[in-house]
């Protein structure tokens, strides 16, 4: 029998019936990839390989190690980018490829080697929040809804055929890495549906045409070239901080960062006051049990943990009363 389709007895592969057992390539990242692969291996479903980045450390739990301790074929991610990879998926007869959390953009004809698909589990709206780092971008934007999205790959990033998608709050407390993670225990499920709905025949996975003209796109880089503004008004200010900040892990934005006395330093954690600022943008104010009051545009902000020279750090062990925070590009961004 075929792995991934119905045989008929004598061992000729009908491909009119529906799939009940599917060969799959996971390719991941991250907590999300591993949470995908236990999915995977309680299901009846072949996992051909798992394409992820080699890990250094045996004893570090990545989707790499995971996948070695279960037996399953490993294989560098940036495979995926190669056209001439698209020979693997169709000589081991891949029928669904999911792409989690990847880092690597994958070839077109990789995905079209594969018989139903390849789908993306997306961390964000579409097509509203398309591109990268976009549950930092709707939280540094003021949103106060999010998603995550299961779509069908084409060769635009993001702009498959919509399959599944789950909607949740941003609470005020939310920062990067929570809703990240929040992205990840919604879209774990979604992933479940898809398995259901594929092993029951590919005209069952919902296929929802995006809305190209609502389109947009984020890059991978930090707003303001990484520095926070505070020219502006100090709801954004936090939004900026918190949206940066993926605490315990490394942020992929880095904290944003200003200047004082010729030393470059970030935020880690500020909270709004919604006192009156009565001093110029960026001017440390008085010291508080938990940090230094810093002058927005309209009130000020509690600055309570910065990063320098690779230290984490209380606000009181660098900053002082009537000292200034410089920016360099805030001119450049009202």
């Amino acid at each position: 029998m075929t792995i991934g389709r119905n045989a008929k007895p004598n061992g000729v592969v009908d491909k009119s019936d529906s799939p009940t057992t599917l060969n799959i390539l996971l390719v991941g990242e991250e907590a999300a990839g591993i949470q995908v692969l236990r999915i995977l291996s309680a299901s009846p479903h072949h996992v051909v390989a798992v394409a992820s980045t080699p890990s250094e450390n045996p004893q570090v739990s990545t989707l790499w190690n995971v996948a070695g301790k279960m037996k399953i074929e490993r294989l560098s991610a940036q495979l995926v980018k190669q056209s001439q990879f698209s020979k693997y998926v169709s000589e081991n007869q891949v029928d669904l490829i999911l792409n989690v959390h990847s880092l690597y953009l994958m070839d077109v004809d990789v995905i079209n080697a594969c018989r139903i698909g390849a789908y993306n589990m997306h961390p964000g709206p579409l097509p509203e929040y398309a591109g990268l780092n976009v549950p930092s971008w709707a939280i540094y934007r003021g949103e106060t809804e999010h998603a995550v999205t299961i779509h069908q790959m084409v060769s635009r990033i993001d702009a498959g055929t919509i399959a599944y998608e789950q909607r949740f709050p941003i609470e005020a407390d939310d920062n990067g890495m929570t809703l990240m993670s929040k992205c990840v225990r919604a879209g774990v499920p979604l992933i479940r549906k898809l398995l259901h709905d594929a092993a029951a025949g590919v005209d069952q996975i919902p296929k929802v045409t995006q809305d190209l003209n609502r389109r947009q796109f984020f890059r991978g880089q930090a707003p303001n070239e990484g520095e926070l503004c505070w020219h502006r008004p100090a709801k954004d200010i936090i939004n900026h901080v918190r949206a940066a900040d993926y605490s315990p892990f490394k942020s992929p934005w880095g904290n944003p960062a200003n200047i004082i006395e010729g030393r470059k330093f970030g935020i880690v954690r500020a909270k709004a006051t919604k006192l009156p600022a009565d001093a110029p943008p960026g001017t440390v104010g008085k010291q508080h049990e938990s940090g230094f009051y810093v002058a927005a545009k309209d009130h000020w902000v509690l600055v309570e943990t910065l990063t320098i020279d690779g230290q984490t750090l209380g606000a009181q062990e660098i900053l002082k009363t009537d000292q200034r925070l410089e920016e360099e590009n805030c001119s450049h961004h009202p």
